[in-house]
């Protein structure tokens, strides 16, 4: 845990996703099969085209493996999101993608449930594949947007 840089420490907001440094501490317990659950419902960043901000509700489900993400550089790795221009597919892969590289899970999936830009909302999901037999999944909670009613 020496490796950390950012848990104890003051650490700046990352001024871009790429800039960002996903840090991982061992699994306490790699010969379990369980799921770990990062809910982060304020999530924003801005549109690519426009510079408006987007807003979206991300569930992060994944089943680890030898290492786990640690917390404050996730928190620091999606804070660099907004003031990052991308469409909601990309943030959403990019997140994905990058926990995934960082952490190297049995199974992990991303629900990027985004709130109506010009009248329609985009709820993006990806995942790695099957999930591993015997995991306990639950739903992830978001509902559909139903705007007012």
């Amino acid at each position: 845990m020496e490796k950390l840089t950012q848990l104890g420490r003051p650490a700046a907001q990352p001024a871009s996703p790429a800039e960002a440094v996903l840090e991982t501490v061992p699994n306490p317990h790699p010969d379990s099969l369980y799921l770990i659950r990062f809910a982060a419902p304020e999530f924003t960043s801005l549109c690519p085209i426009t510079a408006q901000p987007d807003f979206a509700h991300l569930v992060i489900d994944y089943a680890p493996a030898e290492t786990i993400v640690e917390s404050k550089s996730l928190k620091l790795f999606l804070a660099s999101f907004r003031d990052h221009g991308a469409f909601h597919e990309d943030c959403t892969l990019t997140i994905g993608k990058r926990l995934v590289e960082a952490t190297k899970p049995r199974w992990l999936r991303i629900g990027g449930y985004w709130y109506p830009r010009g009248g329609i909302p985009i709820d993006v999901f990806w995942q790695t594949g099957a999930p591993p037999e015997g995991l306990w999944l639950p739903d992830q909670g978001v509902a559909s947007y139903r705007g007012r009613g």
